[in-house]
């Protein structure tokens, strides 16, 4: 379980994330949802550590990281696993080489167990025979899938997905959020996903939180966000139902 409690974050005079306070919880899918521009990935940020907030608290299973020191919050982090927004594989590496990357930052693991954990999780996400490809050779369906190997190589407890279907079409943005649904309950990892796409709410949303201009406007699951009468909930559900609509055309 993860517990951010009433943090905020400025950049200069400009107030991004304003007294947030959300409850992740173990073995589901956590959506922080809402426009562009709205404080998610700033959230996201500072539940990780790449931002530290300014006020407030976030408590991992209890333990409370905004309080740790460096080397702590270090501990911590090799309990988390991360898929960015745009994979950010390295394009010098082969796909093996970069699911094995975070085990050679945080495990002791032998070269050979490496390649075995990294073959294990490619695996798991349907990926086969394309171990010594590099990233430029495959499509942007594979680096996610990549990418998820590489975020639950170290067998994390957490796992953070920005945006997870960036870019990608509506059938390999279904078969994204069905692995990453499928990859929480099988091994009961407490997952915040970070989007603005309807789909992903409907399809994996056990858990929500609506962000308005950087303050929690509404939470709830996917079932009670289609009978919301919080009105800026509705007008971002049926945004996104129009644009839906307009791009089907």
């Amino acid at each position: 379980m993860i517990e951010v409690k009433n943090i905020s974050k400025k950049f200069g005079e400009r107030t991004v994330i304003k007294d947030f306070s959300f409850t992740a919880e173990k073995g589901k899918t956590n959506l922080i949802i809402g426009e562009s521009g709205s404080g998610k990935s700033v959230t996201i940020k500072c539940m990780v550590g790449l931002l530290e907030a300014d006020t407030g608290e976030i408590l991992y299973d209890g333990r409370n990281f905004t309080a740790m020191n460096l080397q702590q919050k270090k501990q911590v982090r090799k309990e988390i696993g991360m898929l960015f927004q745009g994979s950010a594989l390295f394009d010098s590496m082969t796909v093996e080489e970069n699911v094995i990357f975070p085990l050679r930052m945080f495990t002791n693991m032998r070269e050979d167990e490496m390649r075995e954990r990294a073959n294990f999780c490619l695996s798991r996400v349907n990926i086969n025979n394309a171990n010594k490809l590099f990233p430029a050779e495959i499509s942007g369906g594979m680096k996610k899938r990549v990418a998820i190997a590489r975020a639950i190589s170290v067998q994390p407890k957490y796992l953070f997905c920005d945006e997870p279907n960036s870019g990608l079409d509506p059938r390999t943005s279904l078969l994204i959020d069905d692995l990453i649904k499928e990859i929480t309950d099988e091994y009961q990892i407490t997952t915040v996903v970070i989007t603005h796409d309807m789909n992903s709410v409907m399809e994996i949303g056990d858990k929500i939180a609506f962000i308005f201009k950087g303050e929690k406007a509404w939470e709830g699951t996917n079932k009670e966000i289609l009978d919301t009468d919080n009105e800026r909930v509705v007008d971002f559900v049926y945004a996104a139902k129009f644009m839906k609509a307009l791009r089907k055309k």
